[in-house]
């Protein structure tokens, strides 16, 4: 089984997901600076990015500034690459572009388990935020890469 870093990237911060065989080995919400150094130190076969993707309207600053640090993720990985969109991975998990946020976490939900609480763990626990986002960008790649959930 092949271990995929993924991340969903922003302009100051970028959340990860490391995963393998439908678990979740470890996740974060970091500045980018160190994103660079754990991509730099961690053992992963793959990594999985969430592209930015021109939909014809006009974008600012953070955009661009995403889009320097996909850059520079992808520049620092030891492993191959992927660049994936999210209109595709909403298509994926939900069966519409349409979906939200929450339309996306829920399926994430259904499709590997509950977080549960503190005392009783569950296959999500620890994910939040920005992680989720991360955990779509992961699952997609597995299907893509046709490896087991």
């Amino acid at each position: 089984m092949k271990t995929i870093f993924a991340i969903d990237s922003g302009p100051e911060h970028s959340a990860f997901v490391i995963y393998k065989g439908g678990e979740i080995l470890d996740s974060g919400y970091v500045p980018n600076a160190e994103m660079r150094q754990i991509l730099i130190g961690r053992e992963y076969d793959v990594c999985a990015l969430e592209m930015i993707a021109s939909y014809g309207m006009a974008v600012g600053k953070s955009v661009f500034e995403t889009c320097l640090w996909i850059g520079r993720f992808i520049e620092v990985s030891h492993a191959p690459s992927i660049k994936l969109y999210r209109k595709d991975i909403k298509m994926f998990l939900c069966g519409s572009m349409r979906a939200k946020d929450g339309n996306v976490r829920q399926a994430l939900v259904d499709l590997l388990g509950d977080q549960g609480t503190k005392k009783n763990k569950g296959p999500t626990y620890g994910i939040s935020s920005h992680k989720w986002a991360a955990l779509a960008v992961a699952v997609y790649a597995a299907n893509q890469l046709n490896i087991k959930n």
